[in-house]
């Protein structure tokens, strides 16, 4: 009983073991993603790039209109999302409490696994549906081959077991189609996390807020 107890504990560290290789950890790297953006009649491409390192996270969108930029360190708790449209531009900054809020909205998102699966690219995926604290809902199609190290690169997919590949979400009446078109897993510069120190205007996030909500009355 001993011996077979022992075969058995070693059975089960091997499957560990070969489980945890299967799965790699993106501690660093670049994503980019084409974005299909519908909003009526009308369609718009843009181009979304996500750069990692540590605790490090910086997405750049950029479309015909302008570009906006968020730049995050977890661990230093700072950020700052950049806003260049129409000849104008913006510093928005943020403390932890207004980065929790402004993630909230997709902070608690929930995901139902399926063993349907699609290739896209050189990539297998795996299907599931994404489910919002709102009651909406999306599908994503992920690969479980990589996982990235810092979750809060974007909380939606924190509770995601895989790095996500194809998605499409709303907000409002306008429908935005994510697909990763590259990955780099070459060595990101530190200055590309560097907060700009002069050449926009600066504003809190609760400045930000309030212009918004001025805006939309």
């Amino acid at each position: 009983m001993k011996k077979a107890s022992f075969f058995l504990i070693l059975i089960a560290s091997f499957l560990n073991a070969v489980k945890g290789q299967g799965q790699k950890m993106l501690s660093e790297g670049t994503l980019i993603y084409n974005v299909e953006i519908v909003s009526g009649n009308s369609v718009s491409t843009a181009t979304n790039t996500i750069y990692l390192k540590g605790n490090n996270c910086r997405t750049d969108m950029v479309s015909t209109l302008g570009r906006e930029v968020t730049i995050f360190n977890s661990k230093s708790d700072k950020a700052v999302i950049l806003k260049e449209f129409s000849g104008q531009k913006l510093m928005i900054t943020l403390t932890r409490e207004n980065w929790k809020d402004k993630c909230k909205l997709n902070s608690n998102i929930k995901f139902e696994l399926t063993a349907e699966t699609k290739v896209i690219g050189n990539y297998t995926t795996k299907k599931a549906i994404a489910k919002s604290a709102d009651g909406k809902s999306f599908v994503v199609y992920y690969t479980p081959e990589w996982l990235p190290g810092n979750k809060e690169y974007d909380p939606t997919f924190a509770s995601l077991p895989g790095l996500p590949i194809e998605y499409e979400i709303e907000s409002g009446k306008t429908k935005f189609k994510y697909s990763l078109v590259k990955t780099s897993y070459e060595p990101v510069q530190v200055s590309q996390f560097d907060f700009p120190n002069s050449g926009y205007r600066v504003m809190t996030y609760e400045e930000n807020q309030q212009l918004k909500k001025g805006a939309s009355k």
